[in-house]
């Protein structure tokens, strides 16, 4: 008799509803549910008002605290709940894993995705990468799907099953700045050595250039002319449109104060990475 007894204990899923603490269950969750709302609130604050170098660590802690909290939850509510035994946890993990195969494949892949891209880090919050055509930083990383905030202050959200069976640019791929690249067009009849020294100094003299980076100027014939690329660093990525811009409108000055005229381009060419902007002369 005492062994069929403890057997149906054995197999029974649900502890007695008597015996379960719903009051606890309650506590646990808005506990944990407080104190994700705080991380997701607190790290971005002292990331954007703390020392630079912090901010991307600082960014990239939101989606793993966030993660060990609801695991943590979860492993503490089950016993209160289920009689975990090993029968139970066999039957309750197939009878999950068929019902969840089959009602939330496309969920249960993004939340996959997510759980190994919080490891594996392709992107990380505070990231300027590229996903199929936007441009922008990651704001936040959830366990479903990253969001993006463009140049033009969208947002964008994107699952990470999508996100991971297409290309990622990653601008800075954890790095406190990013290259910025502007670009200039000239025509065929000028100096090739003074335009390069021109923009170079244009680069060097900006207000927004990390000097701990090398200051690259490229060029390469074309058929219509010359076409130049400054490649820098701002000294804190978020200001690399201002960056851009403030290269952009001085070296056109210089090369106009070089007496020399923009190319005629048909067709600009578009833009092969992010941090980019193009310039006629």
């Amino acid at each position: 008799m005492d062994g069929d007894i403890d057997r149906d204990s054995a197999l029974r899923l649900l502890n007695d509803f008597q015996d379960i603490s719903f009051s606890k269950v309650a506590l646990i969750i808005l506990g944990t549910w407080l104190a994700i709302w705080a991380v997701r609130r607190v790290l971005p604050y002292l990331a954007a008002n703390g020392p630079a170098h912090a901010r991307l660590y600082l960014l990239g802690a939101v989606p793993i605290a966030r993660l060990v909290m609801t695991a943590v939850a979860i492993v503490w509510i089950l016993p209160i709940i289920f009689n975990i035994t090993v029968q139970n946890f066999l039957v309750i993990a197939g009878a999950a894993s068929v019902a969840i195969g089959f009602a939330f494949k496309d969920y249960v892949s993004s939340l996959i995705a997510g759980i190994v891209a919080v490891f594996e880090k392709p992107y990380r919050p505070g990231d300027w990468v590229t996903i199929d055509g936007d441009y922008g930083e990651v704001k936040r990383i959830g366990l479903r799907a990253v969001t993006l905030k463009t140049a033009d202050d969208d947002m964008i959200t994107a699952p990470h099953n999508v996100i991971w069976s297409s290309n990622i640019s990653n601008g800075n791929d954890g790095a406190k700045t990013l290259q910025c690249v502007a670009e200039f067009f000239v025509a065929v009849a000028h100096d090739p050595a003074r335009i390069r020294s021109a923009l170079q100094d244009v680069a060097l003299t900006s207000a927004y250039l990390d000097y701990h980076h090398p200051v690259v100027v490229v060029l390469k014939d074309e058929p219509w002319g010359t076409h130049y690329k400054i490649r820098a660093y701002p000294f804190d990525m978020r200001d690399q449109f201002q960056f851009i811009s403030d290269m952009t409108i001085r070296g056109r000055k210089a090369i106009h104060a070089a007496g020399y005229e923009p190319a005629s381009v048909g067709i600009m060419p578009e833009p092969t990475g992010p941090g980019q902007a193009d310039s006629a002369g």
